[in-house]
């Protein structure tokens, strides 16, 4: 039989951990998620991370300036997503000025998307996760149970495509085909475990954050 999991053992941190780590490091705009979304010189458009999960992208996003829109239609998820930022907020300086540039919404971001008229849409759908460490498949599996597999991915990247102004990103591994039912994306952006789909829609200006 399968050990039960801990729900409460799964919490969003974004001041300790690997994304502290990640934001006192200072890694910049080189990054392969910041250059798919389009954040280069004089660029920081406003971006929708429709699928928030852990929010660790979104946190990254905006610790890099950009200001980023976290839609998680989950209640738990939600509510693990509302504690991080309050902490990051409670924390101070630059962790407090980063959680300043995100906005959390509780909704489906299917319907939303219409209403945001975002320039840059961040898709990262439930898929099989990535290393090998028990850590990561323990803390995979426990947001497996609290989020779904997200079954509708395809008709989230269409909403995306549709309403996306400038430019879609699809997070997705790095050796798995191409979703289907989509257009082939105008390029892609690979890492170690995981590619970044690029579906370019306009061209984003250095006048696109204000």
């Amino acid at each position: 039989m399968a050990q039960e999991l801990d729900k409460s053992s799964l919490i969003v941190d974004f001041v300790g951990g690997a994304v502290g780590h990640r934001f006192r490091s200072g890694e910049g705009r080189g990054q392969a998620l910041a250059k798919a979304c389009g954040l280069t010189r004089g660029i920081t458009p406003h971006i929708v991370d429709a699928t928030a999960g852990m929010g660790r992208d979104s946190f990254l996003l905006a610790s890099l300036g950009a200001k980023v829109t976290l839609i998680e239609r989950s209640d738990a998820m939600h509510k693990l997503l509302a504690e991080g930022l309050e902490r990051a907020h409670a924390e101070g300086g630059a962790y407090a000025e980063t959680a300043e540039r995100m906005t959390l919404l509780h909704g489906d971001s299917c319907l939303l998307l219409a209403e945001l008229s975002p320039q840059v849409v961040l898709v990262d759908p439930m898929h099989p996760p990535r290393g090998n460490s028990a850590l990561v498949k323990k803390e995979m599996r426990l947001i497996r149970e609290l989020v779904g597999t997200d079954p509708d991915s395809v008709v989230l990247m269409q909403a995306a495509l549709k309403h996306a102004r400038n430019r879609v990103v699809l997070k997705w591994p790095l050796r798995a085909p191409l979703m289907e039912g989509l257009p082939r994306p105008s390029h892609q952006i690979l890492g170690k475990s995981t590619r970044y789909d690029v579906f370019v829609k306009a061209k984003l200006v250095a006048q696109a954050d204000t």
